[in-house]
């Protein structure tokens, strides 16, 4: 199982929204959260609702380090991964 930028947006879209002035269907991957509208507390949300959906527990300060889509992505894909093995 891959968890996909799309996974990605529809679950920060789903527990945070999205400031209207940022278009997630963009290139969005290397973007930082602050740039696109989200604070700490709407990725602790998404982080809870990944750990819901997908089965996984992430670490907090892995959570908190992640600074890009790409970076929370890749998180989430190593910890799958390390689940799965």
């Amino acid at each position: 199982m891959q968890f996909t930028l799309d996974d990605l947006k529809r679950i920060l879209l789903e527990s945070a929204g999205a400031d209207e002035s940022v278009d997630l269907d963009g290139d969005i991957l290397d973007l930082t959260f602050d740039n696109l509208g989200y604070e700490s507390l709407a990725l602790l949300e998404t982080g809870s609702r990944i750990e819901r959906e997908y089965g996984i527990t992430l670490d907090e300060s892995a959570l908190a380090d992640a600074a890009t889509p790409r970076a929370l992505r890749d998180v989430v894909n190593a910890q799958l991964a390390a689940t799965a093995a």
